[in-house]
């Protein structure tokens, strides 16, 4: 048995990220954690204020439904704002990851990619890295990103060897479908198709990377 931890930006992107390889875990008996920074909503509207409180909680709502049924070991919830992480202290995040850390001692942590399009989502990735400065006594011995659909694909495509290129495949066919179930629970996230965060394209998107995993299995064959 392990200890994973999900670091996340904001509430949806611990689904949308690797929502199917959190529940392979569980069902492995993995016990799993999550750690979301931010209340991810706030940018949407022309000033952070509290006239949207209402909407936010409602989102952390869903996030706590979702929480329950995926089977988290234990998760919390922070309100950073919405796409201004860099507004923030880069240590006051750090030190949150690195309190977390200290309770649970987790010895794989899933976090963002480094290049993500969202400047929250690099943040927290910076912040992870920084909180397993591999020191004496850490725990944390992989540190995985995953890719966050709308986000993570939107980088300028003139970023040349920027891109997400992943080189760990995991298997989600027994988990993908419970994933976009548990996706659809955040309603003012989840889209229609063509949007990336469609149910459709959730799994085409799963379908596409299933399709390079066999490839590369196929090189390593040969």
């Amino acid at each position: 048995m392990k200890k994973v931890l999900i670091v996340a930006a904001h509430p949806d992107d611990e689904i949308l990220g690797c929502g199917g390889t959190i529940l392979r875990r569980i069902s492995e008996g993995d016990e799993v954690f999550s750690l979301v920074l931010g209340e991810g909503m706030t940018s949407r509207y022309d000033k952070r204020d509290l006239a949207e409180k209402e909407k936010i909680e409602k989102l952390y709502k869903f996030h706590s439904e979702v929480a329950k049924k995926i089977g988290f070991k234990e998760h919390w919830l922070y309100n950073f704002p919405d796409n201004r992480f860099d507004s923030i202290d880069l240590l006051d995040i750090i030190k949150i990851i690195e309190k977390v850390k200290k309770e649970i001692k987790p010895d794989v942590i899933y976090t963002h990619f480094e290049n993500d399009l969202n400047i929250d989502h690099r943040i927290t990735f910076q912040a992870v890295l920084t909180a397993c400065r591999p020191l004496k006594n850490e725990s944390v011995k992989e540190i995985l990103s995953y890719e966050i659909l709308s986000s993570t694909e939107w980088i300028s495509p003139y970023a040349a060897g920027n891109h997400f290129r992943p080189n760990v495949f995991i298997d989600i066919e027994r988990t993908i479908d419970k994933k976009i179930e548990l996706m659809k629970k955040y309603e003012s996230e989840i889209k229609e198709f063509p949007h990336p965060r469609s149910p459709e394209s959730i799994k085409i998107t799963a379908q596409k990377w299933a399709q390079f995993a066999d490839i590369n299995m196929l090189k390593h064959l040969c």
